[in-house]
């Protein structure tokens, strides 16, 4: 079964960026990123198909970009101009969240 990986969480201040990468065992389908914010449930913010076809959520599409690279089994949730309303646990995982055991996800936290 496939494992996936998440990592490039940190603390970073407001506005600024942070690069996160989601990396699988194996050959991976369409995925998702996902965040969960502390009190809040877990969230569906950007998907990508195995073609490259993204989306973002639109509140977060004019500072969040996800991309993937098929030859790396890798996912990349590229994030800018954060604010502390992006502190969570962000988690990768097909779009619908049941194709794959969740991994541990990596945490953000923004602070000012």
């Amino acid at each position: 079964q496939v494992q996936l990986v998440e990592s490039g969480g940190g603390s970073v201040q407001v506005g600024g960026s942070l690069r996160l990468s989601c990396l699988a065992s194996g050959k991976i389908t369409a995925m998702g990123w996902f965040r969960q914010a502390p009190g809040k449930q877990r969230e569906l913010i950007a998907a990508i198909s195995t073609d490259g076809g993204a989306n973002v959520v639109h509140l977060l599409r004019d500072r969040f970009t996800i991309s993937r690279d098929n030859a790396k089994n890798t996912v990349y949730l590229q994030m800018n101009s954060l604010n502390s309303e992006d502190t969570a646990i962000y988690y990768c995982n097909s779009p619908d969240g049941r194709m794959y055991p969740w991994g541990q996800g990596t945490q953000v936290t923004v602070s000012s």
